[in-house]
Order: C-alpha cells, then structure tokens, then sequence
C-alpha cells in the first residue's frame, strides 16, 4: 500500500492533458493517474526523506505500473524561462519547482514555486468566476445605492 501526491488527467492526441475533457464528465473512462510525489511506502513515513529520495522510492514503485498510471517528469537543474517557455508551447498548465533536498510539505511553501500558464484553458474557470463575482458585486453595490 502507498500515498501519494498525485492528479487525474486526461490526455489529448498529441500526450498533454486535457483540462476541460477532464472537467466535462464526458470522457471518464479515459482518466489516468499521474504520480508527482510519494508520501508512504507500507508503514513507512516518506514525507521527512528529500524530494529526490522521494522521487526515487516513486519511480522505482511504479517502475512496473499498470496501464493508465504515470509518474509525472522530474527534471533536476536550474529551472529558468526556457523551460518555462516550452511547457507553455506544450500547451501545459505550467510549472512546479520544488528544491530537491526538502521534506515534502503541503499545502503552499517558501520551498516551491507554482508558475502558471496564463493561456491555459484552466485559467479560463478562475477568470470567469470572478468577472461573475464581480459582476454580482457591481449589481449588489448599485441596489445598495438605489435602496439607499
């Protein structure tokens, strides 16, 4: 038995996931599983080894994976605009960078960094939410002052 960080993706034709496939409902026979980070192995604890202890346990667990399970690239270096100019040509969602000799830790940390792809089609959701938002907030802000 293991824990891990993980998420449901669907992929497209051309590998990279496909975000609003995911979100639709329409296509969830076609889920997989992508592994980013493993948290227990058994009853071992991994959270306190380094990330690149942790990422070894996880490729060497999923080494044999069914199909419909991957582990998620981890790419050791510097990680700089080019990097993050190709996963945006991709057509990914973005970027996390995490320092490789740190415990994992959830929830938002000093010790990684999120870099968004602003032309994702995921940013589309939050965008529209809150134009939504604010929009409710302008038509409540108007009857306050019409009321008033």
């Amino acid at each position: 038995m293991a824990a891990f960080s993980r998420a449901a993706v669907i992929l497209g034709v051309d590998g990279v996931s496909d975000f609003n496939a995911l979100h639709s409902r329409k296509h969830d026979g076609e889920v997989q599983f992508c592994a980013f980070d493993i948290l227990a192995e058994g009853s071992d604890d991994l959270r306190k080894l380094p990330l690149h202890l942790r990422k070894t346990n996880l490729d060497r667990l999923l080494a044999r994976r069914p199909e419909g399970i991957f582990v998620n690239s981890f790419d050791r270096g510097e990680i700089g605009p080019d990097l993050f100019r190709a996963a945006c040509d991709l057509g990914l969602q973005g970027l996390v960078s995490k320092h490789r000799d740190r415990p994992y830790q959830s929830g938002r940390s000093k010790h990684w960094v999120k870099t968004k792809n602003r032309a994702h089609p995921a940013m589309e959701r939050p965008r529209r939410q809150n134009l939504a938002k604010r929009s409710a907030l302008s038509n409540t802000q108007a009857m306050s002052i019409l009321l008033a």
